[in-house]
């Protein structure tokens, strides 16, 4: 899960998508172009430019009402397919999972997470082969059947025939999933344990800036490193000057709770250098600082909940409290002496005097961590603490989580009918169930490649240096045959990003599950948004694309 999701970009995705689309227009009409005049000399030329205008032409004159009558034509058909007996494999599937998912043992947000994961992963692998079958046989049956031969004989065009495949295929698989999720909402909702149910939430986090102070109370780049071979957490050392300060901007009183109070979910790790008295939690304290006046509120002792997290109430009105003090939690004054919005949130934004940069925004507000125990370590990463504002209810995001498995239904039918107007359906189903598996697992490898960041070099001087024994880091003899072998594994990376780029990024479609799954709101800028625009970017393609093909193939072609 992303915890600090960048926005998605639509300017430019759209320039990209231009550049892409424009290559492999620009290449396929090259190649056209040869293959008609290398067979046939001019008059090859005149029948390419004749047949760009009959499909411009037919671009401009298509008709809603009988693309409609091909989607009707197309479910009618799937149903006849008995498409819909996935439902069977589906309701066998839920009638014995609660055997297999009861997990009483686990904490209730990790019940959550087993239940919904299974869910949105069985409505994904269930209906994507269903619908990925039903594209890919549908127009290869229809030519061998010779129905499609009716077809093209009346007034519908081609392109249409193309449209009303994928609306009808999709539609189809649209049904087939919002019963899927109506019945797998339902059931999260009775399998899951009373114990879990409060769980089952979408919390919208503000996560803040993580900074840290030595023990000596000078900035610091990270805290201290424990020994932990992953050094994603930093720890800081108790009863000293060690901080971790988090730096949150843009707060308003719309980050308060219905009862006007600030909740802080923190995640923190205990580290004990000595056993001490086992049975007691370490103690942790926030103090909230106002960057621009200097004012600094202790918040009273709180207890590191080691193992699965906790959240932290802090009412908007606040009292005194001696900052570091192990009795702290029962010395609160009972009189409100500050307001959490008004004193301790910066009015106005913080500038260097020097510089004259702005080191805080307005709106900003800090918050220190101390450990409190001598000799003892608090552990914590950027995304160990935020700010809880008020929860959403879990639907929203679930129809979220759903809306992204739709726009990948819709891909994958897309893909589907687009390959079976060039091949036939055996051929067709491997070749988009191969696009959905390397648009899963492969992206990251071949971005790998395409910007050079793999040791070793491309395809042949990777060869040359398992031939001749040579590790990656080794630097190649200089001559020619070097510069020829990086000259043509040059030209390979410079195509590998073509079908880098042609190759849909399917992770994006199963992001808002990670989101889900742990309890947080589905991002629509990192979750939904990729998703939609990666759909519409290659419907546009890919119906042209069918629609040239099945214009200049063959019916009698079985």
């Amino acid at each position: 899960m992303d915890f600090d999701p960048t926005p998605f970009n639509f300017a430019a995705a759209g320039i990209n998508w231009l550049l892409i689309v424009g290559v492999c227009l620009g290449l396929m009409t090259v190649v056209s172009l040869l293959v008609m005049a290398g067979s046939r000399g001019t008059r090859g030329l005149t029948m390419w430019t004749d047949e760009v205008g009959l499909m411009a032409s037919d671009l401009v004159s298509l008709s809603p009402r009988r693309i409609f009558a091909l989607s009707q034509l197309t479910f009618r058909e799937a149903i006849r397919r008995r498409a819909l007996l996935v439902f069977v494999v589906f309701g066998i599937l839920f009638m014995f999972a609660g055997w297999f998912l009861s997990a009483s043992t686990l904490a209730p947000e990790f019940q959550v997470k087993v239940y919904v994961t299974f869910v949105l992963r069985a409505i994904s692998w269930l209906i994507l082969p269903v619908v990925l079958l039903l594209s890919c046989w549908g127009l290869p049956e229809d030519i061998k059947q010779r129905s499609l031969h009716t077809v093209v004989t009346k007034p519908a065009r081609r392109l249409e025939i193309v449209l009303g495949r994928m609306f009808g295929f999709a539609f189809v698989g649209t049904i087939v999933l919002v019963v899927m999720a109506v019945v797998g909402g339902f059931w999260i909702k009775r399998q899951l344990p009373a114990v879990a149910q409060e769980q089952l939430t979408c919390r919208k986090p503000v996560f803040g800036y993580l900074a840290f102070k030595d023990r000596e109370g000078n900035d610091a780049a990270k805290g201290i490193n424990v020994g932990d071979i992953w050094e994603f957490h930093s720890y800081i050392e108790g009863a000293t000057k060690a901080r971790a300060i988090w730096t949150f901007i843009n707060l308003d009183a719309s980050v308060l709770d219905s009862d006007g109070n600030l909740r802080l979910e923190n995640r923190f790790q205990a580290f004990r250098s000595h056993k001490g008295d086992m049975k007691r939690a370490l103690y942790y304290q926030y103090v909230l600082v106002n960057p621009q006046t200097g004012l600094r509120v202790p918040i009273p002792l709180k207890t590191v909940n080691e193992f699965r997290g906790r959240t932290d109430i802090i009412p908007r009105k606040l009292g005194k409290v001696a900052e570091a003090s192990p009795a702290a939690a029962d010395e609160a004054e009972t009189a409100a002496a500050y307001d959490l919005i008004d004193d301790l949130v910066s009015k106005e934004a913080v500038v260097d005097p020097e510089t004259k940069n702005v080191i805080y925004p307005a709106g900003t507000m800090l918050v220190e961590v101390l450990c409190i125990d001598p000799g003892q370590y608090l552990g914590m990463a950027r995304p160990d603490l935020f700010i809880r504002t008020p929860d959403l209810s879990f639907w929203v995001g679930y129809v979220k989580a759903v809306l992204g498995i739709e726009m990948m239904l819709i891909l994958v039918v897309v893909l589907s009918v687009t390959a079976s107007t060039f091949v036939k359906g055996p051929v067709a189903t491997l070749l988009t169930f191969c696009l959905v598996i390397i648009g899963q697992t492969a992206r990251e490898f071949m971005a790998k490649i395409v910007n050079n960041e793999e040791a070793g070099g491309g395809v042949f001087e990777s060869i040359y240096r398992l031939v001749k024994h040579m590790n990656p880091t080794t630097d190649l003899p200089e001559g020619t045959a070097t510069t020829v072998m990086r000259f043509v594994d040059s030209a390979l990376v410079n195509l590998m990003w073509l079908v880098y780029n042609i190759i849909p990024d399917f992770s994006f479609f199963t992001r808002s599950l990670s989101y889900l799954s742990n309890g947080f709101d589905v991002n629509v800028a990192t979750a939904v948004y990729p998703g939609l625009a990666i759909t519409l970017g290659y419907f546009i393609p890919c119906v042209l694309l069918g629609y040239f093909c099945l214009r200049t193939r063959e019916l009698e072609a079985k």
